[in-house]
């Protein structure tokens, strides 16, 4: 088994220690409560990102939207959530991961509350533009936050309750856009409900979600450190002895010095740039799937001759299947590993998307080839993300967590989410490329983790800061 060693130090004994107590806890109220916050933050943050498609229609009309103007709100956004999330994986090891997530929930849902008020296409693609970049600080930070919060036994848990907190959110807003289709109002009153989550979701992150006990450690700040594990343990029921930030000290001087944090360019050094490709090419084939489907396939069905009705009904079922496929996605992790739950996610969609590929030379089948479809690829490559994401954050030590997993997911979005629409969109009234595209990259992707990658199962510290990683 391969060894992951933590960049230009030594792995510390209290980082053992605290590793270990955190992963002691017994899951109780506390780590409900976490995981229950950190899915609302997500079900806002996909209402808010995920409009762009429905934009598309819904808008094209009432702000004479031109073809230029499209092409900007499907890449546009994404490369400015790509730009946030690089500014954000900066920040993030510096800063506080609370505060980076902070800042992103604010300014998403701040821009969303003006989309109401646009009157032309310029302004559209600004507030959208702007939403993107808060989204970058936004839709990343809540996994470092988790993988450090939460046992490791129960990190699968929190992965498949966050994606499918997203899948209700990617579900909800096509439903919507359905019963909203012929108001020429309809993108107006949509953006509403995520936008007035500004004066409602900060507030309960605030009070509720401690900061990273390891991050408090990496600083340098023993007695914070352990305050934040012994009021988890509080919250968790006193089910285990509070931990000691005497220990703690005392384990940081015999190391002998404090640890300096690496820089930024250690996510490329040697001993870690296998495992920050791999779990970034994990996610990149994942996710062009996921982009291409969820910001083009309702313009795509409507090019391709479907309703519009339709294109929002099928959208809405895809997602609809993909919440508990998020489910069995977090379930088969500590049973078959998260590799493999990678490779079954995306080989799974195969079939999927060859019923949708062929479904128009289905004749009066069409319909029911295309829904079929439709459903199997939601609850197969749309739920991988359960996996991707939680595999991606345990390929970092705890100094480069932060940066190492937003700067993933921001340079996989750059591929997935900005230059594989903008590339597809003027193609995808041809049923053969748009659906044939998305089924050569998951079938690449299936087997990228499988190949090349390592098993990641067990705690942070074990896998990733200096022990090799258990079989």
């Amino acid at each position: 088994m391969a060894e992951m060693r933590a960049i230009g130090q030594s792995p510390t004994a209290a980082a053992f220690v605290l590793g270990r107590k955190l992963d002691s806890i017994p899951f109780g109220a506390y780590h409900v409560t976490v995981i229950g916050v950190l899915a609302l933050v997500g079900f806002v943050e996909g209402y808010d990102l995920s409009m762009t498609g429905l934009l598309l229609v819904l808008a094209k009309g009432p702000l004479h939207l031109s073809g230029g103007d499209i092409r900007w709100l499907v890449a546009g956004p994404t490369f400015m959530a790509c730009v946030g999330g690089f500014m954000a994986s900066a920040l993030s090891d510096h800063w506080s991961r609370k505060t980076v997530m902070q800042i992103g929930i604010a300014g998403t849902t701040f821009f969303t509350l003006l989309l109401p008020l646009v009157e032309n296409a310029e302004q559209l693609i600004v507030v959208r533009l702007l939403t993107g970049l808060a989204g970058g600080f936004a839709v990343s930070a809540p996994f470092p936050i988790a993988a450090e919060l939460m046992p490791a036994q129960h990190r699968r848990t929190y992965g498949a309750i966050y994606e499918m907190a997203l899948a209700a959110s990617f579900t909800m807003l096509p439903f919507v856009a359905f019963l909203l289709n012929d108001n020429p109002y309809a993108f107006r009153v949509m953006a509403l409900p995520g936008g007035l989550a500004l004066f409602v979701v900060p507030v309960i992150v605030h009070f509720t979600i401690p900061e990273s006990p390891r991050w408090h450690l990496r600083k340098g700040r023993p007695q914070m450190a352990a305050d934040t594990v012994n009021q988890i343990i509080r919250r968790a029921g006193n089910r285990v002895p509070p931990l000691s930030a005497d220990l703690l000290a005392e384990s940081l001087q015999t190391d002998g010095k404090r640890e300096q944090l690496p820089p930024y360019w250690a996510l490329f050094a040697r001993g870690q740039l296998r495992w920050t490709t791999v779990g970034i090419m994990s996610g990149v084939c994942a996710g062009t799937a996921a982009f291409l489907i969820h910001v083009l396939l309702p313009k795509a069905l409507v090019d391709q001759g479907a309703a519009v009705a339709f294109s929002f009904g099928l959208s809405t079922l895809v997602y609809c299947a993909s919440i508990p496929g998020k489910g069995f996605t977090g379930f088969l992790m500590e049973i078959i590993g998260r590799r493999w739950t990678i490779f079954y996610a995306l080989a799974g969609s195969l079939p999927g998307l060859c019923l949708m590929l062929v479904a128009h030379w289905a004749g009066e089948y069409a319909t029911l080839v295309m829904v079929t479809g439709g459903l199997i690829t939601g609850f197969t490559v749309l739920s991988a993300f359960t996996a991707t994401r939680v595999y991606l954050s345990e390929q970092f030590p705890t100094a480069l967590r932060g940066r190492g997993h937003i700067f993933g997911e921001a340079f996989g979005r750059l591929f997935a989410g900005v230059l594989a629409p903008f590339l597809m969109e003027p193609h995808i009234g041809s049923p053969t490329i748009f659906f044939g595209t998305i089924l050569v990259v998951v079938a690449i992707g299936a087997f990228i983790p499988v190949v090349f990658g390592r098993e990641t199962v067990g705690q942070l510290e074990t896998v990733t800061e200096g022990v090799p990683a258990p079989a």
